[in-house]
């Protein structure tokens, strides 16, 4: 007997976000419905022959009164269901004519970004979270022997580029010079509201209260399970399928993937290209950096195809 063809279900939602970029609205989903009671980015089913962005537009009207000025994909997120198969196309709006409300009679919510995880949500709708939490950009940090150049560089970052999430990348210290490092980076991303992510051991964050870890993919392989906390974040390199596969079987928040270019460091490793990242992107469980000769001039290209954002290091290290 053949195995159940499951029901496929496209839907558009959206990431709303207010002026400042500090709040995102979310919508209560009426009691009657699966996951009755639940919050969740507003949005619904894509009529025949829509895309994501012309449904996504006749669902913000429709459910909240507003007209979409300017929206850029974030994420899409396939997830299985016992009886279907959701694809939820999400679009992050960042301009908007009209001011929302539930006009089918749900509640709406501004939310401070920094308040979602007390909401109860669809599981599918978990990597969105993550994606409407993260920035648009990652740094990773360079190789620097110097501690006032490396500061400096740090501070430049934070400072002139606004990089809001760090991770210490320095394989060439040893350990106590490393946490050292590590509490001088800290400081300056607490100053300057950014996150920092420690590269290594995730035994590290029982001396450095950081934000979280960032695997190597040889360290990612090696887990049967999440190794840090949930309320930490837990990042990982990747190239392949079968990693990005690892990484959302032990819970990462988000990835790297790469080389997307040919890289300096890296020259006898095969590039991905654009088209192989985006099939690689739209099967992930969770947020992809894009990584590998990536520029800021890269950035809407890369949110295009399916990605968070970009990392780099040479981009934002000088």
């Amino acid at each position: 007997m053949n195995a159940m063809v499951k029901r496929r279900v496209h839907v558009a939602a959206a990431a709303i976000i207010n002026e400042d970029g500090r709040k995102v609205l979310i919508a209560r989903r009426p009691s009657n419905v699966d996951h009755g009671g639940l919050w969740e980015f507003p949005g619904g089913k894509l009529a025949p022959y829509e895309t994501g962005l012309e449904g996504l537009k006749r669902e913000l009207h429709e459910e909240l009164g507003v007209e979409i000025q300017r929206a850029q994909p974030l994420i899409r997120v396939h997830h299985e269901y016992p009886e279907k198969h959701i694809l939820l196309d999400v679009w992050q709006v960042h301009a908007f004519a009209g001011e929302p409300f539930g006009r089918e009679g749900q509640a709406v919510r501004w939310v401070p970004m920094d308040e979602l995880a007390g909401y109860p949500f669809p599981a599918a709708n978990l990597p969105i979270l993550r994606a409407v939490m993260l920035p648009t950009e990652y740094l990773i940090t360079g190789e620097e022997d110097d501690e006032a150049r490396f500061e400096a560089s740090l501070t430049r970052a934070l400072v002139e580029d606004g990089v809001r999430m760090v991770q210490l990348r320095a394989k060439l210290l040893d350990e106590g010079a490393y946490l050292a490092r590590a509490e001088r980076a800290l400081a300056l991303c607490r100053e300057h509201g950014a996150r920092l992510l420690l590269n290594g051991d995730p035994e590290r964050l029982e001396r450095i209260d950081a934000d979280g870890i960032h695997l190597t993919s040889e360290r990612l392989m090696k887990l049967e399970r999440r190794p840090i906390a949930e309320e930490k974040w837990l990042s990982a390199s990747t190239h392949d399928s079968r990693q990005l596969a690892q990484a959302g079987l032990i819970g990462c928040d988000f990835v790297t993937l790469s080389p997307l270019r040919t890289t300096p460091s890296h020259p006898e490793v095969a590039p991905l290209g654009w088209h192989d990242f985006q099939q690689l992107v739209e099967r992930a469980a969770m947020p992809v950096f894009a990584l590998g000769g990536m520029t800021r001039f890269d950035a809407n290209h890369a949110r295009a195809v399916g990605a968070q954002g970009i990392a780099s290091i040479r981009d934002f290290w000088k």
